[in-house]
């Protein structure tokens, strides 16, 4: 399960890296080179995600998704230091609830 959240962790880092510095380039202004490199952090993004030990590709990604809901709430808080409130962090507690029970081991 460590190596799950790691790989969670590390492949949402990617999306929400790659994605920022796309936006960065195209809606800032920025150079180009911070649109390309955030292109290649997405096609990054996609590989990781593969490494998954899971066998269902649509359980792995919705379980993904919640991780990926509280590293966004994150990001905005050290990178775009936008403080996210309560109700932020009540649905990104929710969203790994959710996360939990997705892959909490069957028989």
């Amino acid at each position: 399960m460590i190596k799950a959240i790691f790989l969670f962790i590390l492949a949402g880092l990617a999306e929400i890296g790659g994605g920022y510095l796309i936006w960065q380039w195209l809606r800032e202004g920025a150079s180009s080179w911070l649109g390309l490199l955030g292109g290649f952090a997405l096609v990054l993004y996609g590989v990781i995600a593969t490494w998954q030990s899971f066998p269902d590709f649509g359980r792995v990604y919705a379980a993904y998704g919640g991780i990926f809901i509280v590293l966004s709430l994150f990001w905005a808080w050290w990178v775009d230091k936008k403080i996210p409130d309560t109700y932020d962090w009540i649905g990104g507690l929710v969203c790994l609830i959710g996360v939990a029970v997705m892959l909490w081991p069957r028989s």
